[in-house]
């Protein structure tokens, strides 16, 4: 990568991840801080002000995306970037727990997600905007588990209503960083791997494979919220102080992610995702229903926490490679757009649903629930078709009408490996999916060679 995409990949990766701190950071001590604001003893509306950002995100994220093709990246994700930090100003000036809801609304409003990723794409050359995409995903999970870490510190030192002001603060810091520290794109235009089609939905959405990986996502977040509605609890109530939580978090988050690599190398050299994901899949349900059981010791819920967080955060991984090798070759964008907003509706559900199960039945229904969840999905995940191992592969091509678009798909896909071949002439890329083995790439490279010298020459 040059220097430019280098600086670009940094810059928005430390965007997505500010903001998505910002959304993660109250989990761990939300709860206790709602127990002193006026309405905060209800744990339906402490659910509600948890996830209240899923909804605004799941419903504006797409067509802040399309926005952005219409008024420019950067604009969109000042926007974005601004009601986040309003957001963040309205929750820590609450005074009541309605008030922190609408902050939450606001904050989820902002949703920059589609924008930066397009932003990235118009800013990295085909070949390497997949290593930018996995940096900038990556950040998901960084600041998930540095959330869990730090909050019941920062809680310590300046309480929920500083965490707030924090955020929305960094927030403003980041549109400096935007304006200062990102390249302007010299072409800003859609890109099918990285953006939603409206064209096609209709593919996406009636692909039944995909669906069960959106549901998937939808009950792995909906089960991770309601869930941060009791884990805190359990914690305080076997006897360990709110500030020392982060010592149960740190080593859990580091040893399930240490547990996790070997099966993941595991999963992808041996064409043995299926069998990974759905054992994964089980291992969550374990794990979920190990907090129900261990709730009275320390040492209990450290260990279902570990089962659950190494299911979680192996499951959280192979989502998305999922998506990729399922997808049509050119709806990727918009198979993980909707992919995306269904884990932000999840959010929203799961806190909501498991904070009115809280208030009226108790924390074993809310575990019953989650587990209602996850028994359906590894059902789904079973049943489900074994992914082709396969890749997807991008490369520039000269700009060209639709039947030379055409043309030069068919090649493409009649050269041995490739699984699939789109070739979008206004985009100047061509889209492959290729089998892991079997593919040699110097036949792609050399066609598309012939084909760029053709068009030279007609073109003199």
């Amino acid at each position: 990568m040059s220097q430019t995409e280098l600086r670009a990949t940094a810059g928005l990766a430390g965007v997505y991840g500010l903001r998505m701190f910002g959304l993660f950071i109250i989990l761990p001590v939300f709860a206790f801080y709602a127990e002193h604001l006026p309405g905060g003893n209800n744990y339906l509306l402490i659910g509600i002000a948890l996830g209240a950002y899923g909804l605004t995100q799941a419903i504006l994220q797409i067509p802040m995306g399309w926005l952005s093709d219409r008024i420019g990246r950067k604009p969109v994700i000042y926007l974005g970037l601004i009601l986040f930090a309003v957001g963040s100003f309205i929750a820590a000036a609450a005074g009541d727990i309605y008030w922190v809801i609408f902050g939450r609304i606001i904050q989820g409003a902002g949703a920059i997600s589609a924008a930066i990723m397009a932003l990235a794409a118009d800013l990295t050359r085909e070949e390497h905007r997949t290593k930018a995409m996995a940096t900038i995903g990556m950040t998901i999970g960084t600041v998930f588990a540095l959330s869990l870490i730090v909050a019941p510190i920062l809680n310590q030192w300046i309480g929920v209503p500083g965490i707030f002001t924090m955020t929305g603060l960094l927030a403003l810091a980041a549109i400096f960083v935007v304006k200062k520290l990102i390249p302007d794109p010299q072409i800003s235009r859609f890109h099918s791997d990285t953006e939603a089609s409206a064209d096609s939905f209709g593919s996406v959405l009636s692909n039944t494979q995909l669906l069960r990986l959106n549901y998937g996502i939808f009950a792995l977040h909906a089960t991770l919220m309601a869930l941060w509605l009791q884990v805190p609890l359990t914690l305080r109530e076997a006897g360990m102080a709110v500030e020392s939580h982060w010592q149960v978090y740190l080593p859990v988050l580091f040893f399930s992610m240490l547990l996790i690599i070997p099966v993941i190398i595991y999963g992808e050299k041996k064409a043995k995702l299926k069998q990974v994901f759905v054992a994964a899949i089980a291992l969550l349900l374990c794990g979920q229903i190990a907090l129900a059981v261990t709730t009275e010791t320390i040492l209990g819920t450290v260990f279902a926490l570990l089962v659950f967080f190494a299911a979680f955060n192996l499951l959280e991984a192979s989502l998305p490679s999922l998506i990729s090798k399922i997808a049509p070759v050119g709806a990727k964008g918009t198979a993980i757009g909707v992919y995306s907003s269904t884990q932000f509706l999840g959010a929203f559900v799961g806190a909501a649903i498991g904070g009115y199960l809280m208030e009226h039945h108790g924390g074993l229904i809310l575990y019953a629930f989650c587990s209602t969840l996850l028994v359906i999905w590894l059902i789904l995940a079973y049943t489900m078709k074994p992914p082709a191992a396969v890749r997807s592969k991008m490369y520039h091509v000269h700009e060209m009408d639709t039947n030379k678009s055409q043309q030069l798909s068919q090649q493409l896909a009649k050269l041995s490996g490739v699984r699939e071949a789109l070739v979008l002439g206004q985009e100047r890329v061509a889209y492959l999916k290729v089998d892991m083995i079997g593919f040699d790439e110097e036949n792609v490279n050399k066609l598309l060679e012939d084909r760029e010298e053709e068009a030279n020459g007609i073109s003199q």
